[in-house]
């Protein structure tokens, strides 16, 4: 590799002291970086798994998205993690324009996507304590990007399913086919902390889902931070890439020791004509991705207004549809409302006609009643008059029987009156009494037919 030159200017003997130690430091990687860029770029792409890749991308993968970008970026310059950590930690009292102008006066010799985590001495403090991590998330991003992108939508997916990822007052988080993670102030991006073995599994019962994921501190990144990307940063999720200061991040394992991604904010310059033809590539193909963008942003028009004139089609369709539901309801009502006219009618015919079965029920059976009293006072009546027969009979026969016995009475008087006249006669002759006797035997017989 061609040795590059610094271009700086230093306003006081203290920035040309800094720029001088910078030059030194930038020309010692350069060296070493020369001697090991064509093994280093022989060297095969890593292969990480799909779990490897969830596990990889666990700790970060909800961030918001223009940090997560950032934070992908950064990690493919590993080397540069623990320096920039530790003046991070250094500079924690400054914030706002005072640190965009600190990190512009020190001159920093790093790559700027790891310039641009120093407001967060939290996440590059995560980074550098834990190498190995920030190494292997790096060459992952070099090796497959898309993979990442896959692997940072699957752990969204979980925590979202879960009930831990929803939008909040610090973050919006989308519901789309991808799901993307916004600030909710578009200068202000906050970051999330949480244990990543609690909020990609499911919740046990009774635990407070809504306090897994915590904000701690946030950052103000105004127009000061425009020249590290912040402000033009998020991620294509439709299409897998990271965009960065607005171009695609195009720094893959392949061209890892000659991609320069394009930055407003001053940086080393190398005057080798084969820098300045890869730099004139890269805004070529910055160039390109504008256009890319230009045209997508055109079929993005031509499908929204497909879009549109579709739902206007699925309106129409559906107001058609729903004028014939309203036809059909109306017919079902008149049709219901004919039926139930019906429907009464023939209850008040059914009621009439078992009114009417009902009337003339009552009035026989008030028929038959009158009949039954009717038989009753005949039968009272005969019965009565044939009481009254019997009675007249009775009293008849009482009658008959009375005066036979009083003439069977006065016969007996008679009777003994005779006996008694007899006895006085006695002495008279025989044939006389015989006479007495044949008239006796006769008026016993009169009295006993008059008896009978």
């Amino acid at each position: 590799m061609s040795e590059r030159h610094v271009s700086i200017s230093a306003p006081s003997s203290l920035g040309r002291k800094a720029a001088a130690r910078a030059l030194a430091m930038i020309l010692a990687a350069i060296v070493v970086c020369g001697m090991l860029a064509t093994p280093a770029a022989a060297q095969q792409a890593p292969y990480y798994s799909p779990a490897d890749l969830d596990r990889l991308v666990s700790h970060v993968a909800l961030y918001p998205d223009p940090l997560l970008a950032q934070v992908l970026a950064a990690a493919t310059f590993p080397d540069e993690i623990p320096e920039a950590a530790r003046w991070a930690d250094e500079h924690r009292n400054l914030n706002g324009n005072r640190l965009a102008d600190q990190i512009n006066y020190d001159q920093l010799p790093w790559d700027p996507s790891v310039q641009a985590l120093l407001p967060f001495p939290a996440v590059l403090d995560n980074m550098a304590s834990d190498m190995d991590w920030t190494n292997d998330l790096g060459n992952a991003f070099l090796s497959d990007q898309t993979e990442v992108m896959y692997a940072v939508q699957r752990m969204r997916q979980r925590a979202r399913d879960y009930g831990y990822l929803r939008s909040g007052p610090q973050m919006v988080v989308s519901n789309g086919p991808y799901i993307t993670i916004m600030p909710a102030r578009p200068d202000y991006v906050v970051v999330p902390t949480y244990d990543p073995v609690v909020v990609y599994a499911r919740p046990r019962p009774g635990f407070f889902v809504g306090a897994a994921i915590g904000f701690r501190f946030g950052v103000a990144l105004g127009v000061a931070y425009r020249p590290w990307g912040w402000g033009y940063n998020r991620i294509a999720w439709n299409e897998r890439v990271v965009i960065v200061n607005n171009s695609p991040w195009h720094r893959t394992w392949v061209n890892r020791t000659v991609y320069v991604h394009p930055y407003t904010v001053r940086r080393v310059v190398v005057h080798d004509r084969g820098w300045i033809d890869r730099h004139e590539a890269m805004e070529r193909d910055r160039e390109r991705w504008r256009e890319h963008e230009h045209r997508e942003a055109v079929r993005h028009e031509e499908r929204r207004e497909e879009h549109r004139e579709a739902e206007r089609r699925e309106e129409h369709r559906e107001a058609e549809h729903r004028e014939r539901e309203r036809h059909e309801a109306e017919e079902r009502r008149e049709r219901e409302r004919h039926e139930a006219e019906e429907r009464r009618a023939r209850e008040a015919r059914f009621a009439h006609e078992r009114d009417e079965r009902r009337e003339a029920d009552r009035r026989e059976a008030e028929r038959r009643e009158h009949e039954r009293r009717e038989d009753r006072h005949d039968d009272h009546r005969a019965a009565q008059e044939a009481h009254r027969d019997n009675q007249q009979v009775r009293r008849e026969e009482h009658h008959d029987n009375h005066q036979a016995a009083q003439e069977a009475h006065r016969d007996n008087q008679q009777v003994r009156r005779v006996e008694q006249k007899e006895q006085k006669d006695r002495g008279k002759s025989d044939d006389h009494r015989n006479d007495n006797h044949d008239k006796e035997h006769k008026h016993g017989e009169a009295a006993e037919n008059r008896g009978r």
